[in-house]
């Protein structure tokens, strides 16, 4: 549960067996890219538990009961195919180390401060109201305005070049 609150977006590359535990962590990033050939199961009916370690809080924001219910009766892993089919992976990938350290490059480009800010919003948007999202996204939309990372997109924009946040 703590990926989530950490303030940087969490990319987990998946590969070989995402079984039990493991299958829990990747739950929590915010981010899963599974290799071709991975396997993911909820297993601890296997061996007479439940799912824990925030699984079955962050199983529900991602995909169907039925499907949660399928994955935590049965203990059966599923593909990779199916695991993104069913929302519980972002994307598959021929290499997904390197897919994840790719997309890292990408967001490493963006404002710091509006991704914090649009991982918090995120974050709130699986558990705020409406009215109470609108406002914090107001809230958020606010500090951003004008401050340094934001006049640093403008001008790398306009100008033609890479953003270089301080």
């Amino acid at each position: 549960m703590i990926w989530r609150k950490v303030p940087v977006p969490v990319i987990a590359a998946l590969h070989g067996v995402v079984f039990g535990a493991g299958f829990q962590l990747a739950l929590g990033a915010d981010i899963r890219i599974a290799a071709r050939d991975t396997r993911l199961a909820a297993m601890e009916m296997k061996w007479g538990l439940v799912p824990d370690m925030g699984g079955l809080v962050l199983l529900p924001r991602l995909t169907r009961a039925d499907v949660i219910r399928k994955l935590t009766y049965t203990a059966e892993p599923v593909s990779a195919k199916q695991a993104l089919d069913w929302g519980l992976v972002t994307e598959v990938s021929e290499d997904p180390l390197i897919a994840a350290l790719d997309m890292a490059a990408v967001i490493s480009t963006k404002s710091p401060s509006a991704i914090k800010a649009a991982k918090a919003l995120i974050l709130h948007a699986e558990t705020l109201g409406e009215a109470e999202l609108l406002l914090a996204e107001s809230r958020a939309q606010g500090e951003l305005i004008g401050k340094p990372d934001q006049m640093e997109v403008i001008a790398a924009q306009m100008q033609g070049r890479a953003p270089e946040f301080k």
